[in-house]
């Protein structure tokens, strides 16, 4: 009767879990829905992100190390967006110490792995029995300002230099770069400086739109179009009336829905899902992806002609490491960000660290070099970053030499995968990077080729 009452208890109960060992979440998502609770489960702290900012969590359990962030810096962001959320985060032995860091910048709890059901049983049953604040949403604002650092070197100002003589046009903007690089940045940048910078900026991932959720969410629906659609819902291009709307990895967009795209592009017009009437729309299209879409239109995975109306002007965002002259000015304005978001007093980094910074293959780009610095603003102990703070960095040297020989071309894909998996023994970070591709990437590409290990 007990295990039943709690079970009817925790029906209401929402929990989500961001771990990327599949096995390991999967099992975790089946114990505790046999215990009545309702549970998300993602493995990256971008799609965390977004579905905390779209329903109410009761509890967050998420692992220390995920493939685009970590938890610490999912912790940070949720205590600046729904500052009552619960957050527990998962770790190995070995990185305990680091999850009691996170109880000070506001985890509720840790959970060591392998986790014991009846630890794991204990733990969420203290947050329900603790009162709880009512928690406050707070959304991110569309029309943001841009809080990015600027480089100096002559790839940097070559690259501001064209994001300013095509600011105040309103040709269609196609942004290129690695993954990390900095690419809605560059498309705030855009909008920021345009006669539209008082509109709304909207940003969207195409890598997440499926070819049946991507026409309701671009161009809307009416009530009753579909089952799930109960009431009116406005697309993205109609929220953005006036204002610029981002397609962020466009290259990861439906064929299907390329089609309706490139007719919204056009005629300036969109059709809501279920309605007979077109509504016209006025916005800006700024996309970006990191693959070369000439590919893409070989293998006949995007049309030629909407990539034509895209790239009318293109920006090539370059990597960081052919931005090195620049790595000190980003190495301060991360660390500054880093002591205002931990609650830390370091004031700089030592030569040493830096020659390391410098000498490091990056193939994550700022993305990369942000997550290394608020790691080793966590580690220090004194107020300068040493090279001991930058165990990530710890990298065999044959790693970057033959990321230099070794990158995915669009003949023989398959053969270079299986290639750089057997490099890495299989090692899938790894292998992306010797790819010079995301985990991300990397995985739509093994089951693209039907690719096991």
């Amino acid at each position: 009767m007990l295990s039943l009452q709690t079970n009817v208890m925790n029906m209401n109960r929402k929990i989500l879990i961001v771990e990327d060992d599949v096995t390991f979440g999967k099992m975790l998502e089946s114990w505790l829905e046999r215990n009545g609770f309702s549970v998300v489960l993602l493995s990256h702290v971008k799609d965390a992100k977004r579905e905390i900012l779209k329903q109410e969590f009761d509890l967050v359990l998420t692992d220390l190390r995920l493939p685009d962030e970590d938890g610490i810096m999912l912790l940070t962001w949720v205590k600046s967006q729904k500052a009552e959320l619960p957050i527990m985060i998962m770790t190995s032995y070995a990185e305990i110490s680091n999850a009691v860091s996170a109880i000070k910048l506001g985890a509720l709890d840790y959970l060591e792995k392998p986790i014991n059901p009846a630890i794991l049983k204990e733990k969420i049953e203290q947050v329900w029995n603790t009162p709880q604040k009512p928690v406050k949403t707070t959304v991110r604002e569309n029309k943001e300002t841009t809080n990015i650092v600027q480089g100096n070197g002559k790839a940097s100002q070559r690259m501001y230099q064209h994001i300013l003589l095509v600011a105040s046009t309103r040709m269609s903007v196609l942004i290129l770069g690695e993954s990390g690089t900095g690419k809605e940045y560059t498309a705030r940048l855009i909008h920021e400086h345009s006669p539209r910078k008082n509109a709304p900026f909207i940003a969207v991932d195409c890598g997440s739109l499926s070819k049946e959720l991507a026409p309701s969410e671009l161009f809307g629906h009416l009530k009753g179009s579909f089952t799930s659609a109960i009431g009116d819902k406005k697309g993205v291009f109609e929220q953005a009336y006036g204002g610029t709307v981002f397609l962020d990895e466009i290259g990861n967009l439906p064929y299907e829905v390329q089609i309706q795209l490139l007719r919204t592009l056009q005629e300036q017009k969109v059709r809501p899902v279920g309605s007979a009437k077109d509504i016209k729309i006025d916005v800006r299209i700024v996309a970006a992806t990191n693959e070369h879409l000439e590919s893409a239109i070989s293998q006949g995975r995007f049309r030629e002609d909407l990539y034509h109306r895209l790239n009318e002007f293109i920006i090539d965002v370059p990597p960081l490491r052919e931005r090195i002259e620049d790595m000190p000015i980003f190495v301060d304005y991360f660390l500054k960000e880093a002591n205002r978001d931990l609650d830390k007093q370091i004031t700089g980094i030592s030569d040493e660290a830096m020659t390391l910074l410098k000498n490091h293959y990056w193939s994550g780009n700022l993305r990369e070099l942000r997550n290394v610095i608020r790691r080793a603003s966590l580690f220090a102990q004194t107020n300068e970053i040493l090279p001991d703070n930058l165990p990530t960095l710890q990298v065999p040297s044959k790693i970057k030499d033959e990321a230099t020989s070794l990158s995915l071309r669009s003949e023989n894909e398959k053969e270079q995968i299986e290639l750089a998996l057997k490099k890495s023994d299989g090692n899938k970070t790894t292998a992306a990077r010797l790819l010079k591709i995301d985990r991300k990437t990397l995985y739509n590409k093994m089951h693209q080729y039907g690719i096991k290990l």
